[in-house]
């Protein structure tokens, strides 16, 4: 392993300047990025990209950056990629995010300051039992702090940053994407791959420190629409048959104890009711599916329309249609083609010093739709917890993990070119 100069780390500074612009996105919008605001973050990222050498740094119309760190060394290197996402997600408020820092964290509840009742326990956060004696980012309570992704985004960054700062640690030439929307399942919509010219790439969008994840849930989404028999209530006998009412007898028939994100875990799927709007007369009903296979994505697909039609047996003047829709599928069908992209991962991040953990991620990232577009593109741990809510949390010292992986994974590359 090659001599390194001693790390100088800008991944908090540059985090704390991130997290305070609103970029939450809007799944109600048709425009790309789905929220104009997500530009004003490109904007400074672009600045910050070129700031420390990367001169062709440039946002699309559309919102993406892209960015180039040219190669340093005479061999012949694979071009990699590393990405993340600008958007916060639309669970909960990304607006006056104001970010708090527990220095020198000694165990214990974290209680936020801008609302006492929202607490980060270490029962409900067992990660937290490893940093010990680490400085934790949280928000007031008041708002996400947006580590999913702008930890990510930071870490690239400030690695970026080091890189072009010494020229003794070779590499190949390294790409930079950061999309928009990817919290709405859009964000490598408009990814332009040729202008990008990478061969393999890495999302830095995971959470616990040393995981790289190479597995992802297949995805469906499958929409119900019922159509009922609408009367006037005053006369509705024998004849009314409420929309409202049969998909409330859907959503309950379906299995309760199993098959739910409540009661399972590790590998197994789900049916995940996400929305219902509902009149008398027609009700829609919107799911998602997910399993790590094709074969168990059918078979809960087939289980919700067994369910629908049982139901809709007691409604014989009602009728429905139900449309499954494919979102994403398992990037591992892909990588496991190119096993060194994950084994050159798993290396860096030894000689980061971390113990590295291959694991599945029940979800998806843009790397499960990059992969199936022709970039092959496992995920990379950001060190965020608590994702998608006001108890998120961030470590200093797991994001400066994180850059020193990517630093010490630019090298590999070339290393074993």
């Amino acid at each position: 392993m090659p001599a390194f100069p001693a790390f100088d780390y800008t991944v908090l500074a540059r985090f704390l300047r991130y997290v305070v612009i609103d970029t939450q996105s809007d799944p109600e919008s048709p425009s790309t990025p789905s929220t104009e605001k997500q530009k004003t973050l490109g904007r400074l990222l672009v600045s910050e990209l070129r700031d420390i050498g990367l001169s062709d740094a440039d946002m699309d119309d559309n919102g993406y950056v892209y960015a180039t760190l040219p190669a340093n060394t005479d061999k012949t290197v694979p071009v990699i990629c590393f990405c993340s996402h600008m958007d916060t997600s639309p669970d909960f408020s990304g607006a006056n995010v104001k970010p708090q820092i527990v220095r020198n964290y000694q165990g214990g509840d974290i209680v936020l300051p801008g609302d006492n009742a929202r607490v980060i326990r270490p029962a409900d956060h067992p990660a937290l039992a490893s940093q010990i004696g680490n400085d934790i980012v949280t928000s007031d309570g008041t708002t996400l702090l947006g580590a999913d992704d702008k930890a990510g985004l930071a870490e690239i960054v400030d690695a970026l940053r080091f890189l072009a700062a010494h020229p003794e640690i070779k590499h190949g030439t390294i790409k930079v994407l950061f999309t928009p929307d990817e919290e709405i399942g859009r964000g490598v919509d408009k990814a332009d791959l040729k202008r990008l010219g990478a061969d393999f790439a890495y999302t830095m969008d995971g959470s616990t420190a040393g995981t790289i994840e190479d597995e992802t849930f297949s995805a469906d989404a499958a929409t119900i629409i019922i159509t009922g028999l609408a009367a006037h209530p005053g006369f509705a006998k024998g004849r009314m048959e409420n929309a409202i009412r049969i998909a409330a007898r859907i959503v309950d028939a379906l299995p309760k104890d199993t098959c739910t994100p409540e009661t399972t875990q590790g590998r197994d799927g789900f049916l995940h009711p996400v929305a219902v709007t509902s009149q008398l007369g027609e009700a829609k009903l919107q799911y998602i599916i997910r399993d790590f296979t094709e074969d168990g994505l059918r078979e809960k697909a087939a289980l919700l329309e067994s369910t629908i039609k049982d139901v809709m047996r007691d409604f014989p003047r009602s009728s429905y249609t139900f449309e499954v829709k494919e979102q994403y599928r398992n990037m591992k069908v892909v990588l496991d083609r190119h096993p060194q992209i994950v084994d050159n991962a798993m290396e860096a991040v030894r000689r980061a010093g971390l113990k590295p953990e291959k694991d599945s991620i029940r979800g998806g990232t843009d790397g499960s739709r990059l992969s199936f577009m022709g970039l092959p593109c496992p995920n990379i741990f950001a060190g965020g917890h608590g994702f998608h809510s006001p108890l998120e949390w961030v470590s200093v010292q797991d994001m400066q993990a994180a850059v020193r992986t990517i630093v010490h994974l630019a090298a590999i590359w070339e290393e074993r070119a």
